[in-house]
């Protein structure tokens, strides 16, 4: 195969497939209701899907069915539906676009969005508990809290072996029982042991090429976009975990993403200046406030985001088959508590990328609707300051409301922003 068709064939191909799929992916739950299928209403931080699919429920994500509006530019008419309703312009457009959805029956810009079966969440978000019970109002609906033990120490996780972690792991395990035998009742089917070895097995393909995918934009130029191009894999990587599709799918976008690394192919035709995304992106106009970075040559190199709304992938962390049961309450236990760390106190992290990832500015994202994201950000940036010579932006606006984004401010503040980073810049030269 020649060095153009490899080009033409397999830079873009992630987008591409990841869109097709994800098409699909609506599609299959537009017509489940038809196939008397049921679905089960999760979230990103601990969607327990390896135990869901075992019972073939099809999992439904309404963080990303609300921001999927947002991209399409209609979020605005859920919202108002919502508040319209009675629901608080304060709190969460997550929650208000899929308010409105259920409202309309499910109706969605991608399709037809089914009624739940069961709802299960994890205590990640304080959101996501009054979330579920308004399914549960709705639908009379057994909904499922997994309580995760989140970092209690000061000096941070703790890690198997530890008897602090071996106490927290029997916990989650029990709980993980407690939800087997309502999945059992709501689906009318037995456990499957085996099944669930076999989800856990494309579960770690998965984990294993998305640690991959993260560390090759160590390169320069970075071969993907962490805000843009990383809002696709998060959604590849949240609706199709556990299944062979989203095994072989990674696999493949690191197959683009080494290729891309050896031929020197980034995602600007000129980098610049290497930045981290901190927060939420604004959706509303998505494909804008990329544009306002790239006009500058600033590519995101990573994201927060890929982190905590991964669930703790991005740690690469793999079930051990031989122990099904056990494996996946400390995958849980590590995966969800990391996901809470990557909102509360990535700062370290965020230290430790600066050298490796050639850092030079981190761009911090505070947004109305999600306080759980946004609260800490202005002292998470002191202490980043304070430990690393980098350049950083603070702006405010939304993963949802329109009427809180002003696209005219915003690239005021990211204009300044790059100007400062091009006289760091000069000023380095000189020294």
């Amino acid at each position: 195969m020649s060095d153009a068709h490899s080009a033409d064939s397999l830079v873009g191909r992630g987008n591409r497939d990841g869109a097709a799929l994800f098409r699909d992916w609506f599609e299959n739950l537009t017509h489940a209701p038809e196939r008397n299928e049921k679905s089960a209403y999760v979230f990103v931080m601990g969607s327990i899907a390896e135990i869901l699919r075992t019972f073939d429920f099809h999992t439904v994500f309404p963080e990303i069915n609300s921001l999927q509006t947002a991209v399409r530019r209609v979020a605005h008419e859920y919202l108002n539906t919502a508040e319209d309703y009675g629901y608080s312009p304060d709190i969460c457009g997550y929650v208000k676009a899929d308010v409105a959805m259920q409202l309309q029956g499910g109706k969605h810009p991608m399709g037809l969005v089914p009624k739940p079966d069961i709802a299960v969440y994890t205590n990640a978000c304080n959101t996501y508990i009054k979330w579920a019970e308004i399914w549960e109002r709705m639908y009379h609906i057994p909904i499922f809290t997994l309580d995760v033990p989140g970092t209690r120490q000061h000096l941070g996780q703790t890690w198997p072996g530890h008897p602090d972690f071996e106490e927290d792991k029997k916990y989650v395990a029990a709980q993980l029982e407690e939800l087997i035998a309502t999945c059992e009742e709501v689906s009318g089917k037995k456990f499957d042991i085996d099944k669930l070895r076999e989800v856990m097995t494309h579960a770690n393909a998965m984990s294993r090429a998305w640690k991959r995918l993260l560390e090759l934009n160590q390169n320069s130029p970075s071969v993907f976009n962490a805000v843009t191009d990383g809002t696709v894999y998060l959604g590849m990587a949240n609706g199709f975990r556990g299944t062979a599709d989203g095994a072989r799918y990674f696999n493949e976008v690191v197959e683009e993403m080494e290729y891309k690394a050896q031929h020197k192919i980034g995602t600007l035709h000129d980098e610049k200046y290497r930045l981290i995304f901190v927060g939420v992106p604004c959706y509303p106009i998505f494909r804008r406030f990329n544009e306002m970075f790239a006009e500058w040559g600033g590519a995101f190199v990573s994201s927060t985001y890929l982190w905590f709304a991964s669930g703790g992938t991005n740690l690469g962390v793999e079930y051990d088959v031989n122990r099904p049961l056990e494996s996946l309450a400390e995958g849980v236990l590590i995966g969800v508590r990391h996901a809470m760390d990557s909102m509360f106190f990535q700062h370290q992290t965020l230290i430790d990328m600066v050298d490796p990832y050639k850092i030079d500015g981190v761009v911090y994202h505070p947004i109305k609707s999600c306080r759980t994201v946004s609260t800490g950000l202005a002292d998470n940036r002191r202490a980043l300051l304070e430990a690393k010579d980098v350049g950083s932006l603070f702006i405010e606006s939304d993963m949802m409301d329109k009427r809180v984004v002003s696209e005219a401010q915003l690239k005021n503040r990211i204009d300044a922003f790059f100007e400062g980073l091009a006289t760091r810049k000069q000023m380095a030269a000189h020294a």
